[in-house]
C-alpha cells in the first residue's frame, strides 16, 4: 500500500470522527440554538430591575431571574403558605411579568421585591434558608409556565379574600376582554383573618378624601357643601356584592372610586350612622367592609384552603381562571 493511500486512510478516518462528535452538536444547535445563561446550561439568569435606591448610576440593578420571582413571591404569601398555593401563585406572578414584558421596549422589570438580604433580616439568620427555600421550590417547579388565553399570556389578578365570591371582569372593568376572570364562589373566604372591618370616618374626611371626583362632577355643589348620612346611598352591587355604583350628593361615583379614596380594605361596603354627638346629630359614619382586595381573579385564601384540600396548584388556577390553559414550555430568554 502506497504513502499516500494511508495518509489518506488517515485524514478519512480522522474527518469521520470530527464529524461523528460535532454532527450532534451542530443538529441540536440548528434545532434549539446556541445555550445561554438561564437555559438548560445551568448559568443563572439575570434580570434588570428598577429600584430607585440601588447605587447603580440608573437605578437598574442586575437580579438573579429566581431570586427575583421568589422575592415577589415571599411579599405576598406568608411563609406557612402551601406548597401548591405557593406554586399557583408563582405562575401567577410569572405570567404577570411576561405580559407586561410584550409591551416593553427597555425591558426593565418593576414590580418591587424582597432581596434575600431583606428576607433574612425580617426571618433571622438561623430559619432563612429552611424558609427562602420554599419559595424558590415554588418558583423552580413550575419553571417555564405561564397561563394562557389562546395565543396570548392571561391577565391574572389575585386578592386576599373575597366578599364570598370573586368579581366579574365584565362587571368590575366593563370590558370582555378577561372572560376568564368571572364570579366563583369561595365560601371559605367568609372566614378569613379580617375578612370584616369597621371604619370611622367623619364627614368632614369623607368629603375631603372624595375632594377629586366631587369636584370633577359637571355639578360641584357637593364639593362645596357638607356630606350628611343621607347623601351616602349605595344604589348598585354587582353578582358578587361588590358595590359598582353609590352617590354622595349628586355625585355619582364607582365602588372602587370610593375605596381608594378612603383606602378601604375591600369594595365590599354598607354605611351605619355613628354615635350621636353631644348635640343629638351624629357626625361620624361607619363602613364596614369584607374581603381584602378588589376581589378579582384569585382568592390567596381560598387558594390556601384548597391546597390544604390536597388540590394541586393546576386545579387552582383551572378554577379560578376557568378557560385559559398552561403552557409549560415557555423560555425566559425569548422574552428578555
Amino acid at each position: 500500500m502506497s504513502r499516500y493511500t494511508v495518509e489518506q486512510k488517515l485524514k478519512s478516518a480522522a474527518a469521520f470522527l470530527i464529524i461523528v462528535i460535532v454532527l450532534p452538536y451542530v443538529v441540536s444547535v440548528f434545532a434549539n440554538g446556541v445555550d445561554v445563561p438561564g437555559d438548560d446550561s445551568g448559568s443563572p439568569f439575570y434580570v434588570r430591575v428598577g429600584i430607585p435606591d440601588t447605587e447603580e448610576a440608573d437605578g437598574v440593578a442586575e437580579v438573579e431571574w429566581t431570586e427575583y420571582l421568589a422575592g415577589i413571591l415571599a411579599k405576598e404569601m406568608p411563609q406557612d403558605s402551601g406548597e401548591e398555593a405557593m406554586k399557583a401563585q408563582a405562575v401567577l406572578i410569572r405570567t404577570q411579568i411576561y405580559r407586561n414584558l410584550a409591551g416593553m421596549e427597555d425591558k426593565i422589570l418593576t414590580e418591587s421585591y424582597l432581596s434575600k438580604e431583606e428576607l433574612r433580616k425580617s426571618w433571622g439568620a438561623e430559619d432563612f434558608e429552611e424558609i427562602y427555600d420554599r419559595y424558590v421550590r415554588a418558583v423552580e417547579e413550575t419553571d417555564d409556565t405561564a397561563l394562557m388565553y389562546g395565543d396570548t399570556y392571561a391577565w391574572t389578578p389575585f386578592h386576599q379574600s373575597s366578599a364570598g365570591k370573586t368579581r366579574s371582569a365584565a362587571e368590575a372593568l366593563g370590558t370582555e376582554e378577561y372572560p376568564y376572570v368571572a364570579v366563583r364562589e369561595c365560601p371559605l373566604d367568609k372566614e378569613s383573618d379580617d375578612e370584616i372591618q369597621v371604619f370611622t370616618f367623619t364627614y368632614d374626611e369623607i368629603q375631603m378624601l372624595c375632594r377629586d371626583f366631587l369636584v370633577a362632577a359637571p355639578d360641584n355643589e357637593q364639593a362645596k357643601a357638607g356630606v350628611s348620612f343621607e347623601d351616602l346611598e349605595i344604589t348598585k352591587y354587582d353578582s358578587a356584592g361588590y358595590v359598582s355604583e353609590m352617590r354622595i350628593g349628586q355625585t355619582v361615583c364607582t365602588g372602587d372610586q370610593f375605596r381608594d379614596a378612603l383606602s378601604l380594605p375591600s369594595g365590599a361596603f354598607s354605611f351605619s350612622e355613628g354615635e350621636a354627638s353631644d348635640d343629638g346629630a351624629a357626625d361620624t359614619v361607619k363602613i364596614t367592609t369584607t374581603g381584602k382586595g378588589h376581589g378579582l381573579g384569585m382568592s390567596l385564601w381560598t387558594a390556601q384552603q384548597m391546597a390544604e384540600e390536597g388540590k394541586t396548584y393546576e386545579e387552582i388556577l383551572a378554577f379560578f381562571f376557568e378557560g385559559t390553559e398552561l403552557r409549560k414550555d415557555i423560555q425566559e430568554t425569548e422574552l428578555f
